[in-house]
């Protein structure tokens, strides 16, 4: 049996991975999906001061109050730098890190840094504009999301400290030497903004590679091919 963490994506919350939590469970393993502060039911939190590290400290909060240990830690897409964090924090409690389609980022970037030049201006301007100078609006769904998704989750979709985007990753060891995992989907949205690390990974023989034929959420539209992937990155093969 493992114990799955996730590092959620922006904007989103620990709720949009309930699909996921049956599919597990049937196959023995433990899935525990924290919510960031300030995102989610827990958006009352939000405040112009949450950073990069506040929802790094939320993970390991997690770990540490669960007593969990031998922990799978998922970051999905922006969860990516929070993971990397994690890593580097409780190294101890880990046995791997997937990234889903994610940011894989080293010491000293921000989202801001890695993200495509047409998502760097449509947050910073969302948030001078729509946010007081510090909410990010939610980017849209990908498209192939269901209406009846689209009709659950929008309305529970937050928007995003823009300091969580700005602050720089501070990590205190070297390169992680826990085993990794890139799972690449391959629904490409536009500016194929993870399709460097998905490559960076797949060409490095310390990761192992997945791809899958999903877009970018795929806990809500593939949520049992995501399974499948992370039981047999459970079993230890592929």
């Amino acid at each position: 049996m493992a114990a799955f963490v996730v590092a959620h994506g922006a904007w989103s919350a620990g709720f949009v991975w309930k699909r996921m939590h049956p599919l597990l469970r049937a196959a023995g393993h433990d899935l525990f999906t924290p919510t960031h502060t300030g995102l989610g039911e827990r958006w009352h939190l939000a405040h112009a001061q949450i950073d990069l590290e506040h929802h790094i400290e939320d993970i390991c909060a997690v770990l540490f109050h669960e007593d969990l240990h031998d922990v799978i830690l998922v970051g999905h897409s922006y969860g990516g730098f929070v993971a990397t964090g994690v890593a580097d924090r409780m190294p101890e409690r880990l046995s791997h890190v997937v990234y889903l389609d994610a940011f894989a980022p080293k010491a000293g970037d921000t989202m801001l840094d890695l993200a495509t030049p047409e998502s760097r201006e449509r947050w910073v301007e969302g948030a001078r504009t729509e946010g007081d100078g510090w909410r990010v609006p939610p980017n849209p769904l990908p498209p192939d999301t269901s209406a009846a998704d689209l009709e659950w989750i929008m309305p529970r979709r937050h928007p995003q400290p823009l300091k969580t985007m700005t602050q720089p990753l501070a990590l205190t060891r070297a390169e992680t030497a826990l085993p990794r995992s890139f799972i690449y989907c391959t629904r490409i949205g536009p500016g194929d903004m993870f399709g460097p690390f998905a490559r960076a990974a797949k060409a490095d023989s310390r990761w192992r590679y997945f791809e899958m034929d999903a877009s970018h959420n795929p806990h809500i539209t593939a949520p049992d091919a995501l399974a499948d992937i992370l039981c047999a990155i459970a079993a230890g093969h592929a």
